[in-house]
């Protein structure tokens, strides 16, 4: 097949011909990606909503939701995302599903995490990017289309329940619980979670592995991201407060 790329000038390397004598062009003209069955690549977004002055991802802020419309998890609770498109790059297809669900536009977003476990989802072998935004009270009210039923914004109660060291595989692991609450008032609709977090106890870099205890009213592991999402605003707080 021909290159993905209409320009791949730049993947030359030292102009060597591989072991079975090909350039790269005689390469891409054979190479064939069907030969492999390769994962689908999604993008989620969580936008939070702050009023005046962000002090504590405790209880100061909100999250947008969408309702889903389709399976699975049809009825709960998810975060606006969807497929990345083949000849879309991945912070465009952010905030492409960002606005096909819930109309907001223009507003930046942050690449956070990456998640890849086989389990993820019934349909295919997922692999998801999550971003975050942060926005004040100015932005406008969201307006539900695409794949989602209804876009509403839910107040956020954040609190950690618990810590502790464990030991697992030899090793001293930091066990921390988080518990998180969304209400929209107005609506009455609630979600709630329980979402454990085990890191190494020492060495520089950490490997964290978040897992959902429970899950009320959220789709997927949407809850995770939450979480892991709250965190990463923490962190960024504090150290613009250093």
């Amino acid at each position: 097949m021909p290159s993905f790329l209409e320009n791949y000038s730049s993947f030359i390397g030292d102009g060597s011909r591989n072991e079975k004598g090909e350039t790269l062009e005689e390469f891409l003209e054979k190479y064939d990606p069907r030969q492999y069955r390769n994962p689908s690549v999604t993008a989620d977004v969580l936008v939070f909503r702050y009023y005046k002055e962000l002090q504590s991802v405790n209880d100061d802020l909100s999250l947008l939701m969408i309702k889903r419309k389709n399976h699975p998890c049809i009825g709960y609770w998810a975060l606006p995302g969807g497929f990345c498109n083949i000849g879309e790059d991945l912070l465009a297809a952010a905030k492409r599903e960002l606005f096909e669900e819930t109309s907001l536009t223009g507003i930046p977003i942050t690449q956070i995490h990456t998640w890849g476990e086989t389990w993820r989802d019934p349909r295919d072998r997922i692999i998801t990017t999550a971003f975050a935004a942060l926005v004040d009270e100015s932005v406008h009210e969201p307006v539900a289309g695409d794949d989602a039923s209804e876009a509403m914004w839910f107040d956020v109660d954040f609190n950690k329940l618990a810590s502790e060291i464990v030991y697992e595989n030899g090793g001293e692991i930091v066990k921390s619980t988080y518990s998180v609450v969304l209400l929209n008032k107005e609506s009455s609709q609630r979600c709630e979670a329980c979402v454990s977090i085990r890191e190494n106890l020492y060495g520089i870099l950490k490997e964290r592995k978040y897992e959902v205890v429970h899950s009320e009213n959220i789709a997927f592991d949407h809850a995770r991201f939450i979480v892991n999402a709250l965190l990463y605003i923490k962190q960024a707080l504090d150290n613009n407060r250093k």
